[in-house]
């Protein structure tokens, strides 16, 4: 059983009568008086993938969700589906992009470190690697004095994602993001 003290980020449990997956957890401690620990927790329903924010107050028990993790890789997208296959037994599966979410965008075909989730033996998502490494299409111009300041910029890389970069980043070079909030981490050199 979990606590509101045992969530973290990637931690399945039964909630309200359906199983979810920890996105983000921040704890909090009242100062009254006999005050127990808040977990304010957003969580995704692992069967429809919508979002949830609520505060759980330590002291209440939840079930953990019985979830297999499978290693697969991302083949190819046909258009209107993206198609995997685990790691061990050369199964294909594919997803629509609405199953996937938002992630989808940072498909890239034969990624891997791909985890396959299935629920009671159902497929019902995938979890991307936390990070990606893509290649800047688009940039505004770079900054003077970029180096000395934290100044962001917009810039485009991959399939037509629009995130914020430090000013020193142009066209051309392979930039890490996190696939969780879209963020940009480090320049990758080579």
């Amino acid at each position: 059983m979990y606590d509101a003290s045992d969530l973290r980020r990637g931690v399945c449990f039964h909630y309200k009568g359906a199983p979810m997956i920890v996105v983000d957890v921040t704890f909090s401690t009242p100062t009254a008086r006999g005050g127990g620990t808040i977990a304010k927790t957003k969580m995704r329903n692992l069967l429809t993938g919508q979002l949830l924010t609520d505060s759980i107050r330590s002291g209440d028990k939840y079930a953990p969700v019985d979830v297999e993790r499978k290693q697969a890789s991302y083949l190819y997208s046909d258009g209107s589906d993206f198609h995997f296959m685990e790691a061990e037994t050369y199964e294909q599966f594919s997803m629509t992009a609405d199953e996937l979410g938002p992630s989808s965008v940072f498909l890239q075909d034969g990624m891997e470190g791909i985890q396959a989730m299935h629920v009671d033996g159902k497929l019902i998502s995938v979890e991307l690697p936390d990070t990606v490494v893509l290649e800047v299409t688009e940039a505004d111009p770079v900054m003077k004095g970029a180096t000395a300041k934290a100044q962001f910029k917009r810039a485009v890389v991959g399939n037509d994602i629009e995130i914020k970069v430090p000013g020193y980043v142009d066209v051309g070079q392979k930039i890490k993001i996190d696939t969780r909030d879209r963020h940009f981490i480090e320049r990758v050199q080579g």
